[in-house]
């Protein structure tokens, strides 16, 4: 009986460890910074979470500030491995940084779409059904 107790204790405990490290690979540090970031949204990043948040667009789960590796990416649909990246004006600097970081992103199995905040704030629309068509490639 004690054997089994013992067991059962390391077993819950283990279960306990996985769940609160449910991504792989990703330093507290960087958990910690996306935590940051998702209390911090630009004006785009709110407009798109409002339009994404809670399975709105066609019942897709998407998670905001969201921790890959070594990266945050600033909307992830797990369902279909969709990252969504917006540029602001910084990215006109950063331009060989994004594409690299695309590349490691579809390396790693997941379909990256970008968009610039102004695409986000001048035509949600259009930028929903980007998003929609983008989560089923085979169609």
């Amino acid at each position: 009986m004690q054997q089994s107790s013992g067991y059962s204790t390391k077993v819950c405990d283990l279960l306990t460890l996985m769940k609160s490290k449910r991504i792989r690979g990703t330093a507290p540090q960087i958990v910690a910074a996306a935590q940051q970031l998702r209390q911090n949204l630009t004006p785009a990043e709110q407009i798109l979470w409002q339009a994404l948040k809670n399975r709105q667009l066609n019942g897709l789960r998407f998670r905001c500030q969201h921790p890959v590796g070594s990266f945050i990416v600033d909307f992830y649909c797990p369902q279909c491995r969709l990252v969504i990246e917006l540029d602001g004006e910084i990215h006109q600097q950063q331009l060989e940084y994004d594409i690299d970081r695309t590349q490691q992103l579809s390396h790693f199995g997941y379909r990256v779409i970008r968009f610039t905040n102004q695409e986000v704030i001048t035509d949600l629309d259009r930028v929903l059904k980007q998003i929609l068509k983008a989560s089923h490639p085979e169609t």
